[in-house]
C-alpha cells in the first residue's frame, strides 16, 4: 500500500486524515511541532505508521524529517499540507513578525514539503499532492488578512505545480474548508465570549452563521475528500480548488 505524509497531524483536521488513511491501509507518517500528540493520534494502531516532530518553517527539519519518513515507510507517494495556523488581528494593528509567521506556516510550510517530493514523485510517475487550503483561499474575511493572503499564495501554488505535473502522473490539489469544529474555532469562540461578554452558543454563530447549512464542517468530511483525491477514480482531477463549506463559496 501507498505511504502518505501528513502535516500538521497531531490534531484537527490533519489528525483525522491521518487515522483516515490508516484505516485504508496507507502507511502514514505524521508530522508536527509537538511529539506527543502525534503518538496521541495514532494510539490505537499498532503499526503502520511513523510519526516525527517537524517545523515546517524550518528547511531543514523539514528535510530531515521527511528523510526519516522515507526511511521508515519508504517513498512517498502522497503528501496531506495540513499544518496551519490563523491568529486573528486587524491589519492596522499587525505587527510585522505576525505577517512574516502566517506566511512561513500556511505557504512556506507548503512550499518547503513540495519540494521534498516532487522530484521523486515525477521520476515514478505518480504522485498525489493534496494542500488543505480554506475558504480563505477563495474569499477575504477581515482580521484575518495574513491568513487570507497566504492561502490564496497556496491556491495559486496549487494550480501552477498542477499544470507542471499534469503529464507526469501527479495531481496536484487544494480542499477549501469552511469553518471547521476544530480547536482553532473552539478557542476563537472562547475568546470571542470573554471579550465581548456573548455566551459561547451565540459567539459560535459568528462561524455557522457563515455556512448557508448552519453549521461548522466536520474534519472528517474533510479527510473523506482527501481519501477520495488519493484514488485513482480521482486522476483526472488536478488543479482544482474544492470548497467544502455548505455552500459558502463555489
Amino acid at each position: 500500500m501507498k505511504h502518505a505524509l501528513v502535516t500538521g497531524a497531531g490534531s484537527g483536521i490533519g489528525a483525522a486524515t491521518a487515522r483516515s488513511l490508516l484505516d485504508q491501509g496507507y502507511r502514514v507518517s505524521l508530522l508536527g511541532r509537538r511529539l506527543e500528540a502525534l503518538e496521541e493520534t495514532v494510539a490505537d494502531y499498532a503499526d503502520g505508521h511513523h510519526c516525527a516532530a517537524c517545523d515546517v518553517t524550518d528547511p531543514a527539519q523539514v528535510s530531515a524529517a521527511f528523510n526519516a519518513a522515507t526511511d521508515a515507510l519508504g517513498a512517498i507517494d502522497i503528501l496531506v499540507n495540513c499544518a496551519g495556523a490563523a491568529p486573528t488581528s486587524p491589519f492596522h494593528k499587525m505587527p510585522a513578525a505576525q505577517w512574516q509567521q502566517v506566511i512561513d506556516v500556511n505557504l512556506n510550510g507548503v512550499y518547503h514539503c513540495c519540494a521534498q517530493v516532487v522530484g521523486d514523485m515525477r521520476e515514478r510517475g505518480w504522485g498525489r499532492i493534496i494542500n488543505i487550503a480554506s475558504t480563505a483561499s477563495l474569499k477575504g474575511y477581515a482580521y484575518v488578512s495574513a491568513y487570507c493572503a497566504a492561502k490564496h499564495g497556496v491556491l495559486g501554488l496549487t494550480r501552477a505545480l498542477a499544470l507542471e505535473l499534469a503529464q507526469k502522473g501527479v495531481t496536484v490539489n487544494a480542499v477549501c474548508p469552511g469553518y471547521t469544529n476544530t480547536d482553532i474555532i473552539r478557542t476563537a469562540v472562547a475568546g470571542i465570549a470573554d471579550k465581548t461578554g456573548r455566551t459561547e452558543a451565540e459567539a459560535l454563530r459568528t462561524f455557522t452563521d457563515t455556512n448557508p447549512q448552519g453549521r461548522l464542517i466536520e474534519p472528517q468530511e474533510i479527510a473523506d475528500t482527501v481519501l477520495w483525491l488519493c484514488t485513482d477514480s480521482a486522476r483526472s482531477i488536478t488543479g482544482q480548488a474544492l470548497s467544502i463549506s455548505g455552500g459558502e463559496t463555489g
